[in-house]
């Protein structure tokens, strides 16, 4: 199946413009309508607290800047060459993990989670740059170990598959004492995935995806506070003033949206009803006042860049850059999973989880690092397209 799909992707043929348009403007539409949606979620919440000092502009405004911050960030990334990400991804991994440590002795804690570094001026939240690292780092861990043991890597356990198990292990222990079980989901999703898609055995891949499945399932039974939100999410409407609350008022936005919405900036429950209307339940928001028409809107434009991603890392593997397919295929990883279940836990498809909608919601670090990670793609279609004009980078 896994080959029909890249057969199905490689009859695409990249324009020969110097970089791909259509990823580049879809990515600048979710950030618009990103500004514009966080503004309309968040300015109860700012005329309402204190430390907003009262002022409706208040999260646009820090929006804005961590957009302009996220651009210029991702302009830096996309002139840096793909081979220098690869150099300095296994640095760049232990520069995260230390961050997750650091996090955890002098991090901010906030609604009961140690997640947030301040830096005074703005907080940074390591578990967001993680997951860019680990994009880099598993690719370059893939394609290390398959040109050190050649076919050996994708069928050994003890050589190919537990040293990245246990890196695994130590990423995901330190997310689960923040604790940050969605980021350690989507970690976990990239670095299984860019395994599988490094060629690892089926086999074994099956059998990983099957106690990683016994692996959730343990940390959500021996978890009270995970098993009251899994409660929560099977039938929220039991207790609506209790575990259920925050799910129900993100139903009824959905309901109250139909097909077209009430109206941008009529939404009812933005109005100290839903709580994280402008960060994890943005998606809530975007139904209650554009409806069904902004929800599919959203969807398909997530859908067109996960497709782009993989478009370009096939082709940058049929031009022999293995690399730079990884890094491509895993970004598609990143943003196709975690929309995803952001997504599905805003409709009730999912338990509730701390994941913000990428390139929409509002915060710094998330941002901050899918504009990095945007720039990396763009960089990587980049080169693809230098190599088939016959330069070299």
């Amino acid at each position: 199946m896994k080959q029909l799909f890249y057969q199905a992707l490689s009859r695409v043929r990249p324009s020969m413009s110097a970089y791909d348009v259509a990823l580049t403007w879809a990515v600048l539409l979710l950030v618009c309508f990103g500004l514009v949606m966080v503004y309309s979620a968040s300015i109860a919440m700012a005329e309402v607290d204190k430390d907003t000092g009262f002022r409706s502009t208040y999260f646009l405004i820090r929006h804005g800047i961590f957009l302009v911050i996220g651009l210029t960030a991702g302009f830096v990334a996309f002139n840096i060459p793909t081979k220098t990400w690869q150099q300095y991804a296994p640095l760049l991994f232990i520069i995260g993990v230390a961050l997750l440590v650091l996090v955890l002795i002098h991090g901010r804690e906030v609604n009961g989670s140690r997640r947030w570094l301040s830096l005074y001026v703005i907080n940074l939240q390591p578990s967001e740059l993680m997951k860019f690292i680990v994009v880099l780092y598993a690719a370059d861990y893939t394609v290390r170990k398959a040109a050190f043991m050649g076919g050996d890597f994708v069928s050994s356990i003890t050589k190919g598959l537990l040293p990245m198990l246990v890196v695994m292990l130590v990423v995901g222990g330190l997310l689960l004492l923040e604790p940050d079980f969605g980021a350690f989901a989507v970690i976990t999703a990239i670095a299984v995935g860019l395994l599988f898609l490094g060629g690892f055995d089926w086999r074994l891949f099956a059998g990983l995806i099957g106690l990683l499945a016994l692996g959730f399932v343990g940390l959500v039974v021996s978890s009270p506070y995970r098993m009251q939100r899994v409660l929560g999410f099977l039938d929220p409407w039991q207790d609506p003033y209790g575990k259920g609350y925050q799910l129900s008022h993100s139903l009824i936005a959905f309901g109250r949206g139909e097909w077209t919405g009430v109206g941008l900036g009529a939404s009812v429950e933005k109005l100290s009803y839903l709580p994280e209307a402008h960060t994890d339940f943005l998606m809530a928001i975007i139904a209650e006042e554009l409806g069904f028409v902004g929800v599919a809107l959203v969807v398909c434009l997530f859908a067109f860049i996960v497709f782009r991603a993989f478009m370009i890392g096939v082709q940058a593997a049929k031009l022999d850059r293995t690399y730079q397919a990884l890094v491509a295929q895993g970004i598609g990883i990143w943003f196709g999973v975690q929309s995803v279940i952001n997504i599905g836990v805003n409709m009730g498809l999912l338990p509730t989880k701390g994941l913000t909608l990428p390139l929409l919601s509002f915060g710094g670090s998330g941002i901050l690092a899918n504009l990095i990670t945007i720039g990396v793609l763009l960089r990587v279609d980049y080169e693809n397209r230098q190599a088939l004009r016959g330069f070299t980078t």
